[in-house]
């Protein structure tokens, strides 16, 4: 017997949470991963679900019309950010096995073959490229750029595959031609519902979006005896340019974050000799983008040269913006607007697996669940259960209309 929302749910909650933070770490290819994978597989299995595996990391299960063409492809990821919440993710997974339940309850037989994927590394948390299983599996990132990157040990992805217990077979993957559209719930990341005061809604776009490696070199030395004018303290660049990021976004009313930074030698009495800064840009067009991250750097440059230091700019990964496809979406919202009413259509500005499917030629929408905190990529990431069980029913009836 399958179990339902609920029971999923609490069988899910304690994989990869940390006692001190109530926070998520899901990251992929590890002990945590495997557990995760392990509990899909149960709940596949408990559904009599067809389980294939890409060699990207990627799981897919293939539900009616024999495993034909023309899917209609589901799910989300499990894995997190470090630190993260619970919902990220998982809650697409989630609801969209619910929602097989659902419509099997409902004597739906799908004329179309039904396919709840979980893709590997959504968030990049440990590789450094978001949505890395989607990009290889559509081959928007080549198995030879995938084969080069480390996590921040030094370990190749690769390896970590094998020893997490996969095959890796890194690659564009078949079952992307065998899909038709792609439709990803997911928990809004925001309080658009919240101010509409409706459960579900759709996405209209993702922002373009870019991680871009800022790296700052300067002089060692030692914090005491240096004298301030003999510096040449990549520190101070850095300092400079996370406030000029700030403040041109806040100008251009776009997104700018320095979320992560590595430090050498990382001594309290040392001037550094190396300062490398992870920047998240997000924007509402492409021009915008580039326009926004060559004024950062711009200003990065200028403050290097008055320094007697150095910086180099390396884009790390870069997503176009991307339009969910609009016959898929006002079929959606034709379909639900009986029960739902006039479903909202927003915008979002991250990213997802669906804006790579997208982006790769697959017809793609997405659906939202109400986040009352509005709060994302932290333990605080929430959504009401009333609202998670709307989302299921939303999704099945989504279903309904694409499949039945």
């Amino acid at each position: 017997m399958p179990d339902d929302f609920e029971a999923m749910w609490s069988a899910l909650a304690p994989i990869g949470r940390s006692a001190s933070s109530g926070g998520y770490f899901r990251q992929p290819f590890t002990t945590v991963e495997s557990e995760l994978r392990g509990w899909f597989l149960e709940q596949c299995a408990a559904r009599d679900l067809t389980v294939e595996a890409d060699g990207n990391g990627n799981l897919l299960a293939w539900w009616g019309a024999d495993g034909g063409a023309d899917a209609v492809l589901v799910g989300s990821h499990l894995d997190s950010v470090l630190d993260g919440g619970a919902y990220d993710g998982p809650l697409g997974v989630v609801s969209s096995l619910a929602a097989i339940d659902l419509l099997r309850e409902r004597g739906v037989v799908p004329r179309r073959p039904v396919v709840v994927g979980a893709f590997a590394e959504e968030e990049g948390s440990r590789f450094g490229i978001a949505c890395l299983g989607s990009r290889l599996a559509t081959g928007s990132t080549t198995p030879e750029a995938a084969q080069e990157l480390r996590d921040r040990d030094g370990v190749p992805l690769l390896d970590a595959m094998t020893t997490a217990g996969h095959s890796p077979v890194l690659g564009r993957a078949g079952w992307v031609d065998r899909i038709g559209c792609f439709l990803e719930l997911h928990v809004e990341q925001g309080r658009d519902l919240v101010d509409r005061q409706a459960p579900v809604g759709l996405a209209s776009a993702i922002w373009p979006h870019g991680r871009y490696r800022f790296d700052f070199t300067g002089d060692a030395n030692h914090a005491g005896t240096t004298r301030m004018e003999d510096r040449h303290d990549p520190m101070l660049g850095f300092a400079m340019t996370a406030l000029a990021a700030s403040k041109q976004a806040q100008l251009a009313g776009q997104r700018a974050t320095f979320g992560r930074v590595d430090v050498a030698p990382n001594g309290t009495n040392a001037i550094p000799s190396r300062v490398s800064a992870w920047l998240d840009a997000r924007c509402e067009s492409d021009a915008e983008l580039v326009r926004l991250v060559a004024e950062i750097k711009r200003q990065a440059m200028e403050r290097a040269d008055r320094d007697g230091t150095r910086v180099t700019v390396t884009p790390e990964s870069v997503s176009g913006a991307v339009a969910f496809d609009p016959a898929v979406t006002g079929a959606l919202s034709s379909g639900l607007v009986e029960r739902w009413g006039d479903v909202p259509v927003i915008p979002t500005m991250a990213g997802h697996d669906a804006g790579i499917l997208a982006a790769a030629g697959v017809p793609t929408a997405m659906m939202f669940v109400r986040n009352p905190t509005g709060v994302s990529h932290s333990p605080e990431e929430f959504a009401e259960t009333a609202d998670c069980l709307s989302g299921v029913e939303a999704l099945a009836d989504a279903l309904e209309v694409l499949v039945a």
